[in-house]
């Protein structure tokens, strides 16, 4: 049996998902071939950052999603560190988990589990032209000049099928069938330590009355990990990350004991009540580790998430890395695909993408090294950056950018507070609030998948020329709009100036005042950032 999609995934899982539901935005159908028959069940609690809440009011699904997160947590939390939960904070590392975000996004972090998110996302994807084959799996892929042909088979029956895509990609995590097939090697630390997440209940909630943590770090004698409490404070989660005496290698694989009697004194350890009544729900074993891929596309075949890049859990920043590898690759494939832009414009996926990912891959060591294994003595980290540089200060540079001359990122340079960027072409288009028709919206809110030309009171001529040479490519939607002179001075342009946002939201180019020749001007850009 053989079936033809524009784009077909290997994971139906958080990355999967969510690149589908953004290619669906553009109009551009998908099949997510996913193994497990339901998706995640385990309660995993996943940190959730501005850009990627941005990303979901996108696509409409941001306040369903803030619904949910309001049901299973409590908000506004801090992230501490103490030697136990019945113990004292011995060190704070957020005070409040959105403090300071107000001004620069329009949304706010929470928290949410797989299990809560992933049916919303897939009600949004399939609802738009997406679909989703749980229970199968890929075994095999063979790419050609026009397409690829990959192998699935029905993991209960192994009936198998055929689907012809032009595209293939990667959502599969960890241990890639994809990242496999393509002949795609990790470089990185490897694995530092064999982990486990212990799922359980226990009465916490007298042991913390009072208090709102939404991350407790722990550090004892017994263990080192941290604590995700459910809303009642009587369920969650504590990953293990080292157990027993430091200074001994074994300490680092908590993974090798998984005996019941052993989570459940883990659990005691780390609460400091040592009679705490424990019911062991779940567990998950898994290596930490803090690789990169050495490219994120071999021919037709890309890899996104954890099948690209793996980074230890201190931060959140996996999947919400992993979500922005699918924003950037969605709205490239769609205009590939409409015959928008050259097949060019694909390579500037790993261009973009692997350094943002390396860069946030050393952050979350950074943290691993510094929150959960101190003793370890490593100095081979990078200094930490500020929460806001990762998560929405990340700067892209390919030929999907194009700064005037004198415009560009100083080199060398991967990351810049978006209290610095100021507009600057590779940057995120900041957030500014303005009004239109009576309403109150961010200028986020304004890139909704199409290029977007943003022009100062006096910018007239540059909006004339954008809709010229925009009706020279044949199906590219540009919008167009006039902004006071708070969001001009946000995008670092005058009143005759204007900047160019691609679909994912970040500035491709910016002329800071008036040109004689603004239509050869915009062409120009048009055609460099569409590879044509």
């Amino acid at each position: 049996m053989t079936a033809d999609v524009p784009i077909l995934f290997a994971g139906g899982g958080l990355v999967g998902l969510s690149t589908a539901m953004f290619l669906a935005q553009h109009g551009i159908r998908s099949i997510a071939i996913e193994r497990l028959q339901r998706g995640s069940q385990l309660p995993r609690a996943a940190f959730f950052h501005m850009r990627t809440l941005e990303l979901f009011r996108s696509a409409g699904i941001e306040d369903e999603v803030r619904e949910r997160s309001l049901e299973e947590f409590e908000p506004e939390g801090s992230i501490v560190l103490m030697d136990k939960l019945s113990g004292k904070v011995l060190k704070g590392f957020v005070p409040s988990l959105n403090e300071g975000v107000d001004a620069f996004s329009p949304c706010r972090r929470l928290f949410v589990t797989q299990p809560g998110l992933e049916p919303i996302l897939r009600r949004r994807a399939e609802g738009t032209g997406a679909s989703v084959m749980n229970g199968f799996e890929v075994i095999a892929a063979v790419q050609d000049a026009d397409g690829v042909s990959t192998t699935v088979r029905n993991v209960d029956s192994g009936e198998e099928r055929v689907f012809r895509s032009h595209y293939l990609v990667g959502t599969d995590g960890a241990h890639s069938k994809v990242r496999e097939l393509a002949g795609i090697e990790f470089d990185g630390r490897g694995v530092f330590s064999n982990s486990i997440t212990i799922y359980f209940k226990a009465p916490l909630a007298k042991v913390l009355a009072g208090t709102n943590f939404s991350v407790i770090y722990v550090g004892n004698e017994h263990l080192g990990g941290f604590f995700r409490l459910d809303k009642d404070q009587n369920s969650g989660f504590l990953v293990v990350n080292t157990a027993g005496d430091t200074s001994k290698p074994e300490a680092s694989s908590p993974a090798n004991d998984v005996r019941e009697e052993t989570l459940v004194a883990h659990v005691r350890h780390a609460a400091g009540v040592d009679d705490l009544p424990v019911t062991i729900t779940g567990i998950a074993r898994w290596r930490a580790t803090s690789d990169v891929a050495r490219r994120f596309r071999a021919g037709r075949i890309f890899i996104a998430g954890d099948a690209a890049h793996l980074m230890p859990p201190n931060g959140g920043y996996g999947g919400n890395t992993g979500i922005h590898d699918g924003h950037n690759l969605a709205w490239k494939l769609a205009l590939v695909l409409k015959g928008v832009a050259g097949p060019a414009l694909l390579d500037t996926y790993d261009a973009e993408r692997r350094p943002a990912a390396a860069f946030t891959v050393e952050q979350a060591y950074t943290r691993y090294v510094t929150r959960t294994a101190p003793f370890l003595g490593k100095q081979d980290f990078q200094p930490p950056a500020d929460d806001f540089d990762i998560e929405l200060g990340y700067l892209y540079r390919s030929s999907a950018i194009a700064p005037r001359p004198g415009d560009e990122a100083t080199p060398g340079v991967t990351h810049e507070h978006p209290s610095q960027s100021n507009g600057r072409p590779g940057s995120r288009a900041p957030h500014v609030w303005l009004e239109r028709d009576g309403k109150r919206l961010s200028t986020i809110d304004l890139f909704q998948g199409a290029f977007v030309l943003l022009a100062g009171a006096d910018g007239q001529a540059w909006i004339d020329a954008a809709r010229s040479s925009a009706s020279h490519f044949n199906g590219l939607q540009l919008d167009t709009h006039v902004v006071d002179m708070n969001v001009t001075a946000a995008y670092g342009i005058s009143s005759s100036g204007a900047s160019l946002v691609r679909p994912d939201g970040f500035i491709a180019w910016r002329a800071t005042s008036a040109a004689a020749d603004a239509g050869h001007e915009i062409e120009r850009v048009l055609r460099a950032v569409l590879s044509r």
